[in-house]
């Protein structure tokens, strides 16, 4: 049995399907990831388009129209941003760089050399306080305990490299 048989105007579930697709395209923009509710979005415009067609042919035509007006536009789109020549307020002209005063993360090359304590196991990785601050550091590979004295040997943006100071 089809399930839109009781309604006795087609044009009533067309719209209920048009506005739900549409809700859900709308609701997929402000979820991460390309999910559940944009292929159920975009599932529910094409059977619009279907439905509100006089037979199964027109509504494919309908639909193959639709596809090619949006590749038309999605290369219209990447033209006129190649070229600079979207709107303003579509596109972000500051730069975010040190000169501006933006800064992803803090420098960390003046611990370079200094000598700290683990705050934990390092396996190789853990945490360890250098001047009071704890730092998420890395050791080359080998286990350090807790409570060892360690001395950083290389920082490479984020990422601290620390070995164990051997007591003689």
């Amino acid at each position: 049995m089809i399930p839109w048989i009781h309604f006795t105007d087609l044009s009533t579930i067309s719209i209920i399907f048009f506005l739900l697709g549409i809700i859900l395209l709308i609701i997929e923009m402000f979820t991460p990831g390309f999910g559940i509710a944009g292929i159920s979005g975009i599932i529910l415009l094409i059977v619009d388009i279907l439905l509100s067609a006089k037979t199964l042919e027109q509504g494919i035509w309908l639909a193959i129209a639709l596809f090619l007006v949006i590749i038309c536009l999605f290369f219209i789109f990447l033209y006129l941003a190649a070229h600079g020549k979207l709107p303003k307020k579509l596109v972000l002209h500051d730069e975010a760089n040190k000169q501006n005063g933006f800064n992803s993360s803090k420098d960390k090359k003046e611990l370079l050399n200094q000598i700290g304590v683990t705050a934990t196991d390092l396996r190789p990785a853990g945490i360890a306080v250098f001047d009071h601050q704890r730092y998420d550091v890395v050791s080359h590979g080998e286990f350090i305990e807790r409570h060892k004295n360690i001395v950083v040997i290389n920082v490479e943006g984020n990422r601290i490299v620390v070995k164990e100071i051997k007591e003689v």
